[in-house]
Parts: structure tokens; sequence; C-alpha cells
């Protein structure tokens, strides 16, 4: 872990760190007999962009909820910005409103407007009565009119959620996320079923937002070629535990951690997959 250390006037040290999420020897099962996830260790950084890969089934969509406080570990420890997620903890619950989540279902209500579906994230920020009633300052409605203008939905405000196209409401369901303020991004296969052109289209937009708004995003794939282009580092996960972690800079792969793959191994690993 990269630490930097500084020394107040008061003698004290205050540790700085680039990890953001944490997650050491970490099992859980659904069942408490078989396991879903099996010794997992991840270390991400503030600010990047990080792809966890891997066939349906594998346990990606498990880790994301273990992120986010949905489920708890059988075993080992997670730690997101040094707090342990669990949703019935109060300290957490505030951090929790930091984390942006898009479910595979993208969780949009389908019978109300745009506009309507990007304000519910602002509802953490609002007092009881306003979040109750679903009462938006103008300045929160504007902040979503801007959010929707970022991906390409401006002048879509009031159409209803079920009227859009998949790469739409995609793009709804990130706007939304973004209404929260988040400092952490987690989307689950939200470029699947997709064109390519639609997947990379949403690719590129989570990228720019990612950048413009320092996020860290953490995103679930199938496609292991999409994930290798547009994220710093890239897991995969088999059968439950990781196998392998790439890290890349540009269109390099800086460095591996792997047991003993070739690259080509690596790229026709779920290429049967990322054609279906």
């Amino acid at each position: 872990m990269e630490l930097l250390l500084m020394k107040k006037s008061s003698s004290i040290s205050t540790i700085f760190t680039k990890k953001i999420i944490q997650m050491n020897n970490v099992s859980t099962s659904y069942d408490s007999k078989n396991y879903a996830l099996k010794g997992i260790n991840l270390s991400i950084d503030k600010g990047t962009n990080y792809a966890i890969v891997g066939k349906s089934g594998s346990g990606k969509s498990t880790l994301l909820k273990l992120m986010n406080g949905m489920m708890s570990p059988s075993e080992g420890t997670i730690k997101i910005e040094y707090q342990t997620p669990k949703m019935n903890d109060k300290n957490f619950k505030v951090l929790m409103h930091k984390i942006g989540y898009i479910p595979q279902s993208l969780g949009l209500i389908k019978n109300i407007s745009v506009l309507e579906n990007v304000l519910i994230g602002a509802l953490p920020r609002l007092g009881k009565i306003q979040s109750m009633f679903k009462i938006f300052p103008e300045k929160e409605i504007q902040e979503a009119k801007n959010i929707l203008k970022l991906v390409g939905l401006s002048g879509k405000e009031e159409r209803k959620a079920y009227m859009l196209s998949g790469g739409e409401k995609r793009r709804v369901a990130i706007a939304r996320a973004l209404m929260q303020k988040p400092t952490i991004l987690l989307a689950d296969e939200i470029v699947s079923e997709l064109d390519q052109a639609t997947a990379r289209e949403i690719m590129e937009l989570i990228s720019d937002a990612q950048k413009r708004m320092n996020l860290t995003a953490i995103m679930v794939h199938h496609d292991i070629r999409l994930a290798l282009e547009y994220s710093n580092r890239v897991a995969v996960i088999q059968e439950g535990e990781k196998i392998l972690e790439i890290g890349i800079e540009g269109d390099k792969i800086m460095d591996f951690e792997t047991g003993g793959l070739t690259n080509q191994e690596i790229l026709e690993m779920y290429s049967d997959e990322s054609k279906k």
C-alpha cells in the first residue's frame, strides 16, 4: 500500500492512502455450504477505473454487493474508506449515500419520467418531509437537467422510462447515480446485451464522468477486451476465485498477477461469451 505520512506541529502523524477499497481474504456464501467467493484479495486506488471480469455465475455481482453492504463476508475483511460496509451501521449509511450503484436490472421506475428517475439520486440530501413527498428544490431539478445534458439526454426529461431504448435507459441509470454526487460508482454489467457501438458509447460516457468527477469506478464485465480498453486494472474471477489481475497504462499491459496464463489465453478466455 502506498502511504504518505505528514507530520503535524503537534507531532501527531496523519496517514493518507491512495486505497479506497480493500478486501483481504474475503469469502462468502449464499447457503452456508458452497462458496460464492473464496479468498478474494483486492486493493483499489482512488480515482481509478477498475474492472471485474468473469463468466455468468463466477461471483462478479456478489463482489459489488459486498462493496455496498448488501452482503457481509463469511470470512475475511472489507474496508471502504476504512469503514466496514454494513447497511445497518450508522457510520456506513452516511458513506453509502456516496456509493452510486447501478444493478444489472438498472432499477429504473418505468412509469415515471426520465427527470423523476434521475432526481431519485438526490433523495439522501433532502429533509425527511421533502424526501417522503419527493419535493425537490429548484437547484436539484436544475442539477438533474445538467446531468441529463452531460449523458446526452437533454430534451428527453419528460419521456417515460419504459419508452427509452436500451442505451438510453443505461444513460438514465448513470445520470441517477451521478445525481448522488458519489465518490464510488459500482456498475453491474451495464453494457451487456448492447451492440458494440452502443456499448462503447456507454463506456466512453462513464470514463468521461469518472475523470470529470474524480470517481472510483468499479465495473463488472463479461467482455475482457472492453475491460482492458477502458480500465486501469482488470481482475478476472473464475468460479469464485480471483485467478488474474492486470494493470494497464494506455494501450500497454504493465503488470500481471497470474498463474502463468499467456496473453492469448487471457484474451481468448471469454471470447465465446463476449460474442453472444
